[in-house]
């Protein structure tokens, strides 16, 4: 079997993915977009289907699946509604793949349980000031006694208050006031936590079904048992749950490729039905090439997020999984649009899906790493040296290795 071949089962799997879609979420893309109101029916259907949780292991519930299984639903989620697919990376990807790697056994029983009864956890890393330069966070939590005191604030938390499970990253001081690095703490909306505030909500130009709000922090206090501690400690921790976003990555470009997908399949059939000058579109040669590049670019798209996803050890490697975002969704914007300008003005119209396709789609060049500071990631590793982003970071490097050579 080939690296890219999926198996008997993975391709079963992917059958009832798409016929659950198309059944269930297909008929209420529309209306979630228009409404703006998170599909709750969805999710509990989805739940209920065991669609949720499934890369958590065995142990805890789930079904011990592969971040690659997790993509084949992602897809055929995205396909007919972004919301959704976005919905299915969180419920598989990002937060609950941290606190399965690196929680303790009560942080991933509390987890799992949630997940696996449709709780989709809401990652609380940007604020206003520290997007992109997510290391440039103020949050902070100070230790006292048993518990840390988390104050601040993040915004663009997807899912803000309809998740459940929170986990937040904050900057940590001892009982000294020293700081001691950036960590995760887990906090659950279910038990009423005094101190986290559900902010304002986003008004965005697509994926509208899924909140983006603010999240504040009022003397939020967390148990110390709560901490997400991967073994590297607080110094070096940050990156290694950062590298648990990796996997969020490949969701997010699957969102992407699904979107686009979807948007080409209806093309497609489009270009056969309509007919202009007497004959059908598909005759037409120009179409006939844009709807090449769009299948070129589609199965690049799919070929590096499934390799990216298959790398996972025990999450994907940072390289495939930028190089996988940035051309999936960099392609989706473009597919998405040439999509729509087969349709001509009807494209343009409220009343089919393409223009909602093309707003949603807009979005995975920019949340989850943009396109540009993937870029910087990916040249960094194929340079083999360090990009730092920072005025002086570059005489900063420099600055090190005179000091070293001069120890040496």
């Amino acid at each position: 079997m080939s690296q890219f071949e999926l198996t008997p089962a993975q391709l079963e799997f992917r059958a009832r993915a798409r016929d659950f879609a198309r059944a269930k979420v297909a008929p209420r893309a529309a209306e979630v977009d228009r409404t703006e109101a998170y599909p709750w029916d969805t999710v509990e259907a989805m739940a209920a289907e065991g669609f949720f949780g499934i890369t958590i292991p065995k142990a805890y519930g789930g079904k011990g699946a592969s971040f690659l299984d997790a993509t084949l639903l992602i897809e055929e989620m995205a396909k007919v509604c972004g919301v959704t697919g976005r919905i299915a990376v969180e419920a598989n990807m990002g937060a609950i793949s941290a606190v399965m790697q690196y929680g303790n056994d009560a942080q991933k029983k509390a987890c799992a349980e949630r997940v696996l009864a449709g709780d989709k956890p809401a990652i609380c890393i940007t604020e206003p000031e520290a997007g992109s330069a997510a290391t440039e966070m103020t949050t902070r939590a100070d230790k006292r006694g048993d518990v840390y005191v988390v104050n601040g604030g993040k915004h663009w938390i997807t899912g803000g208050g309809v998740s459940n499970t929170h986990l937040i990253f904050a900057r940590v001081f001892d009982e000294a006031g020293e700081e001691q690095g950036i960590g995760g703490f887990l906090a659950f909306l279910d038990e009423k936590p005094d101190g986290l505030v559900i902010g304002k909500r986003e008004p965005t130009m697509g994926l509208r079904g899924i909140p983006e709000t603010e999240i504040l922090f009022n003397d939020l206090e967390i148990p110390a048992d709560r901490v997400v501690l991967p073994p590297s400690g607080f110094r070096r921790g940050f990156a290694d749950l950062m590298n648990a976003y990796n996997s969020q990555r490949c969701g997010a470009a699957t969102v992407a490729l699904g979107l686009a997908q979807g948007a080409y399949e209806l093309g497609i059939d489009w270009l056969k039905e309509r007919e202009q000058f007497g004959r059908p579109l598909a005759e037409f040669q120009g179409l006939q090439w844009m709807a090449a590049d769009m299948s070129i670019q589609l199965d690049a798209a799919r070929i590096m997020i499934h390799r990216a996803a298959a790398s996972a050890d025990p999450f994907p490697d940072p390289l495939m999984a930028a190089q996988a975002k940035v051309l999936a969704s960099e392609s989706a914007i473009r597919i998405t649009n040439d999509a729509l300008q087969f349709f001509g003005a009807r494209g343009y119209s409220r009343n089919r899906p393409m223009e909602r396709i093309a707003r949603d789609a807009r979005m995975f060049t920019i949340g989850g790493g943009t396109a540009q500071v993937l870029r910087t990631l990916i040249a960094g590793r194929v340079l083999d040296m360090k990009t730092p982003q920072t005025r002086d970071g570059y005489a900063k490097l420099a600055a090190k290795a005179d000091r070293k050579a001069a120890a040496e």
